[in-house]
């Protein structure tokens, strides 16, 4: 009896030892699972590249098709200029140029050029018998092109109009432009909602943009070290330009502005044979060349 009693005892002892150690075993495991997993992989780095800063287009050729157009040569520190038209076409000294003759008074250094050539990227002026005259190379800024010639002048060669400063994609447009009239018409979500009146910019912006537009009336040229060196009159109806008598520029009259107009900050001079010139307000009325290089260009509203 008494050793009945002892197996039942000895029984019930073993089951609730069970019990207690099941569950803390039930508890291990997942801790153990959890540390033998192998940590998990950081979050990949971002690989994406920052978008490229947009590049200003090319105004310097690259190559001889390029160079043909209008280019102003003038002498640094003066005010002698001239607007001349290189052309592809061959002369007795290799491509042919033209210019008024009024530009051989005013760079006499043109009474020795015959035609030009386009060697190590860039332009040179030559002689009857193909000898530099002026030997070009162009400046760090890549906007225009600079000589010595051998009497130590130097000179500046800026492009005005030429092959290379035309966008590439201008004559391709037409050519990747859909010409299927079975296409399908956008999807409404390509297509901007109008904006609310709540939302669109105050008339005053539209006011401030057009207050720092050049006003019409009477403009002075001031050069280098010479002012009011000649005037010319802007036209507020028709956008016309016309040089005021007794105009001691040369240069200006060799360019023989006939249009002006103003866009984006910018006013733009347009001579009679195409060519323009860009001008950037500068301050109390006055309008300065860009880029500013060759001989200073400055145009100063005369009250």
């Amino acid at each position: 009896m008494r050793q009945a009693r002892a197996a039942l005892l000895a029984a019930s002892a073993l089951i609730a030892t069970a019990a207690i150690v099941r569950p803390a075993a039930a508890q291990d495991v997942p801790a153990a699972t959890e540390e033998a997993a192998p940590p998990s992989p950081p979050p990949a780095a971002e690989t994406l590249a920052a978008p490229p800063a947009p590049t200003a287009p090319p105004s310097l050729p690259e190559k001889l098709g390029q160079v043909p157009g209008t280019w102003d040569l003038s002498r640094d520190g003066t005010n002698r200029r001239c607007v001349m038209t290189l052309v592809l076409d061959s002369g007795e000294a290799g491509q042919r140029l033209r210019f008024p003759a009024g530009c051989r008074r005013a760079l006499p250094v043109l009474n020795s050029v015959a035609g030009w050539l386009f060697v190590d990227g860039a332009v040179r002026l030559v002689d009857r018998n193909v000898r530099p005259v002026l030997d070009f190379a162009k400046r760090p800024d890549q906007r225009s092109l600079v000589a010595q010639a051998e009497g130590g002048e130097r000179y500046s060669l800026v492009p005005l109009d030429i092959v290379a400063m035309r966008p590439a994609d201008a004559a391709a447009a037409p050519e990747t432009a859909p010409t299927d009239p079975a296409s399908p018409a956008p999807s409404p979500l390509q297509t901007a909602a109008p904006v609310p009146a709540e939302l669109q910019p105050p008339a005053t912006a539209s006011a401030a943009t057009a207050s720092a537009a050049p006003a019409p009336g009477l403009y002075a040229l001031d050069r280098f070290q010479q002012r009011d060196t000649c005037r010319i009159n802007l036209d507020g109806t028709g956008g016309g330009v016309r040089i005021v008598p007794g105009c001691h520029d040369s240069g200006l009259e060799v360019f023989d502005p006939v249009r002006w107009r103003y866009a984006k900050g910018r006013m733009t001079l347009t001579a009679k044979r195409g060519h323009s010139i860009d001008l950037v307000p500068s301050g109390d009325g006055r309008w300065r060349r860009d880029p500013e290089v060759g001989t200073t260009f400055v145009l100063r509203r005369v009250d």
